[in-house]
């Protein structure tokens, strides 16, 4: 029988063999050990492709510290590979669903003296811009992360400079939407085992993830719905060919739910005696507080799993009638919980977005400002250069005519 660490080894040998275009850039950046003099503290979820983004970092001369971004979306094997397969690792990681020391462990992380803060949600900046500590800057993976970073800026606040990696439209295009499109569908037909055509869902936000779990949603045969509180992402779904109404009227007949907004309480405590009998609550946003949960810990204390991952409540509609409303993953993100987050393909592209990132970071942080940047438009442009060699694609080029007719 395979050791933990030994099937850890095995999975991050899977994605890093998926992972052609970080391994590339590794294999350049590793000659001159572009990161000799730097140490990085990461707050990311620990899956087999974080491995391959955290070996190469140490491959170029990082010295990294570790800790997970989520209580639950953790792969063990994983941790326990990073923990010891590399002395240039340092992974602090608790096995158990306790919020102290999952806030504990990214005090430790900054107890290393990172000069590079790399984060999934914005979690360890809030701690970080708190410490009496120099930070060369860091870098932010999430859309919720980039906003709670912007609101610390405008508060003068933030102490470093961050490059908002979610905002390359490489990512968004592809991460955003075509990944955790398909990584959510997949969560909630592994935990369930449900089938999704016929079903009726509503996709609650028509960002990036929610037109990717809308179009993967629709492509499995499911009706869907969106919700949405801003009128141009309202009309482009209509346009997209989604019916779009308010949730209120939609609580009692659809049958699946996913929360993709980033905001608090889309789901709460006024919808949940009205949902039809036998509906599915989950979640695509970063954060747990999406669906209020709390609430229903609270009031139907008696709840229990049917399935791993799934909680069943028992509520009461106006009329004193029972029913049964089940959440997925404990409202925590379902594709990371539920299945095994994007796939090694789309980490590529967005782990090396955050690689070159940070490679820009320690070369022109003292020429930027305490602020939060997009990243520059030719970190994008050579991604997608790198992207394209990947799949052995050949694009046109602008004749020198064409080029000289822009300039009138």
């Amino acid at each position: 029988m395979k050791s933990k660490i030994g099937l850890g080894k095995e999975e991050y040998l899977w994605a890093k063999n998926r992972m052609p275009i970080l391994t590339n850039l590794v294999r350049k950046y590793s000659k001159n050990r572009i990161l000799g003099d730097f140490n990085l503290g990461m707050c990311l979820h620990i899956t087999k492709e974080t491995a391959v983004l955290v070996m190469g970092l140490a491959e170029v001369g990082a010295r990294i510290s570790l800790c997970a971004a989520n209580p639950l979306s953790s792969k063990e094997n994983v941790s326990e590979f990073l923990r010891y397969h590399n002395s240039n690792v340092d992974i602090f990681v608790n096995r158990q669903d306790d919020i102290d020391s999952f806030y504990n462990n990214m005090d430790k992380v900054l107890d290393t003296n990172p000069q590079i803060v790399t984060d999934d949600g914005a979690e360890l900046h809030k701690k970080a811009v708190y410490r009496d500590q120099s930070f060369v800057g860091g870098t932010e993976e999430t859309t919720s992360g980039v906003n709670r970073l912007r609101r610390l800026s405008n508060e003068g606040l933030l102490s470093y400079p961050v490059i908002a990696v979610n905002e390359s439209l490489m990512k968004q295009l592809l991460d955003n939407g075509h990944g955790t499109g398909q990584s959510t569908l997949e969560g909630i037909i592994n935990t369930t085992g449900i089938i999704v055509a016929s079903k009726r869902i509503v996709v609650c936000g028509y960002g990036w993830v929610g037109k990717g779990v809308a179009r993967c949603a629709r492509g499995l045969g499911a009706k869907v719905t969106i919700t949405e509180v801003e009128p141009l992402k309202a009309m482009e779904a209509f346009f997209d060919g989604y019916e779009v109404d308010e949730l209120e009227k939609l609580l009692s007949i659809n049958d699946i739910f996913i929360t993709c907004t980033g905001q608090i309480n889309i789901i709460g405590r006024e919808h949940f005696s009205k949902l039809k009998d036998g509906a599915i609550l989950c979640n695509a946003g970063h954060f747990d507080v999406e669906i209020d949960v709390r609430y229903l810990d609270r009031i139907y204390p008696r709840h229990y799993e049917p399935k791993p991952n799934v909680t069943c409540y028992t509520v009461n509609d106006a009329l004193g009638k029972s029913k049964r409303i089940y959440v997925m993953t404990k409202g925590r993100v379902v594709n990371l919980i539920g299945a095994e987050g994007n796939s090694p393909e789309v980490m590529d592209i967005s782990f090396s977005n955050q690689f070159l990132a940070i490679v820009y970071l320690s070369k022109m942080s003292s020429k930027l400002a305490n602020r939060v940047y997009k990243p520059p438009r030719k970190l994008d442009n050579k991604l997608a250069r790198l992207a394209l060699s990947r799949y052995k694609i050949r694009i046109d080029k602008l004749s020198q005519e064409q080029k000289d007719y822009f300039k009138k």
